[in-house]
C-alpha cells in the first residue's frame, strides 16, 4: 500500500469508527437518555433526578429522564432493551425489572439477563412493617402472637399478592408461620389510607412511602426488612434480628443496552460511583427513602444480579408464586 491510499484509508476508519472508540475523552457528544419505568414524581423517578442534574454536570452533557412507565416495569425495560447500544441511551432500573419480572412473567418481551449489561448500583430500597400509632402492636414478636392468637383474622395489607411488598408479607407470613390475613390493594396509598382508618391491622409496604407517616406520628415502625438497620431509623430493627438471614430489599441500578461500549460504561460507572460518596448527594436520595450505595465496578453488579436471581427464583418457590 503507497502513502497515497494509506491515508485515504487511515481517513475513513476515522471518519466510520465510533467517537467513543477513538477514546472515552469524546464522549458525550450529546444529550443521554435515562429511561425509567416509572411515572414522574415516582421514587425511582425522584432518585434519578437528583443524581441526573449532577451528573450531566460531570458529562458536560445533559441527563434526559425519559418514563415509560405501565405494565409492571415491562414497557420501560423492554423500550431500553430495544434501544440503540450507542452509549447515549441507560435504563434506570428497578429490581423487578431486572430480576423479580422473570420469576412473576411466563414469557416477557425483554430478557433481564441478555439484553442488559451492568453499569452501576445506585441504592437499596428498604421496605417496612408498620402499624397505626394507636396501636396495641408494638414489635415484629407482638404482631405474630396477636396474629397467631386471632387465627387469620389479624389483616395485613399490601399492594399486591405479585407486587414486591406483596411478596414479602407472603414471605414473613410463610416464615413466622403467623397465618395474618393477607389484604391486597391497587396501590400503596390506598393501603395506607386504608389502615390510617382502621380497616386494617398493619401494612408491609416500601419506606420511601410510608416514612412521611411515620415522622408525623401516624405510624409505627416495627421492623425494615433490610439485612441491618437504616440509617435515620437505627432505633427500628431489622426483620432479621427475629428472622435470621432474613432480607429483602427493592433496589435501584443503571444498566445499558447489550452491545454498548465499556469505555462508556466505566466512564459513566466511575462518575456515578463518585456521586454516590457525595455526603449531599446521599442526603437528599436518604430523604427520598432509598439508602445510596455503590457497589463498585459493572462487574461486581454483574455478580450481584446473579446472586439476586439465584435468590428470588428460591423465594418465588418457598411461596408457592408461579409465573402466569
Amino acid at each position: 500500500m503507497n502513502r497515497r491510499d494509506f491515508v485515504q484509508t487511515a481517513l475513513v476508519t476515522a471518519i466510520s469508527t465510533p467517537l467513543w472508540a477513538q477514546g472515552t475523552n469524546a464522549w458525550p457528544e450529546r444529550p443521554i437518555k435515562m429511561i425509567l419505568s416509572q411515572p414522574p414524581g415516582s421514587g425511582p423517578d425522584n432518585v434519578a433526578r437528583q443524581l441526573s442534574e449532577r451528573l450531566g454536570k460531570a458529562l458536560g452533557q445533559a441527563v434526559v429522564i425519559d418514563n415509560k412507565p405501565g405494565g409492571q416495569n415491562v414497557i420501560g425495560a423492554q423500550f431500553a432493551a430495544h434501544a440503540q447500544a450507542d452509549g447515549y441511551s441507560f435504563y434506570f432500573a428497578t429490581t423487578a425489572a431486572l430480576v423479580t419480572n422473570k420469576y412473576l412473567f411466563k414469557t416477557l418481551p425483554y430478557d433481564p439477563q441478555k439484553d442488559f449489561i451492568p453499569v452501576a448500583f445506585v441504592a437499596r430500597s428498604p421496605f417496612a412493617v408498620l402499624v397505626r400509632s394507636d396501636s396495641p402492636i408494638t414489635s415484629i414478636q407482638d404482631l405474630v402472637a396477636r396474629s397467631r392468637a386471632a387465627s387469620g383474622k389479624l389483616s395485613l395489607a399490601n399492594e399486591g399478592p405479585r407486587t414486591f411488598g406483596g411478596i414479602i408479607a407472603r414471605l414473613i407470613n410463610a416464615r413466622t408461620k403467623m397465618e395474618a390475613n393477607l389484604v391486597s390493594y391497587s396501590s400503596v396509598s390506598v393501603a395506607i389510607t386504608d389502615l390510617l382508618g382502621g380497616h386494617t391491622d398493619a401494612i408491609v409496604a416500601d419506606l420511601a412511602s410510608t416514612a412521611q407517616f411515620a415522622r408525623q406520628g401516624r405510624l409505627r415502625l416495627l421492623a425494615v426488612t433490610t439485612a441491618k438497620r437504616v440509617g435515620g431509623w437505627e432505633q427500628v430493627p431489622a426483620l432479621a434480628e427475629t428472622l435470621p438471614n432474613f432480607e429483602m430489599s427493592g433496589w435501584f441500578a443503571v444498566v445499558a443496552p447489550a452491545g454498548t461500549p465499556a469505555p462508556v460504561v466505566a466512564r459513566l460507572n466511575q462518575e456515578l460511583n463518585t456521586l454516590l460518596g457525595d455526603t449531599d448527594v446521599v442526603q437528599k436520595i436518604l430523604a427520598i427513602g432509598p439508602i445510596a450505595e455503590s457497589l463498585g465496578s459493572p462487574a461486581q453488579l454483574d455478580s450481584y444480579l446473579k446472586r439476586e436471581h439465584e435468590r428470588w427464583s428460591e423465594v418465588t418457590k418457598e411461596i408457592g408464586l408461579l409465573p402466569e
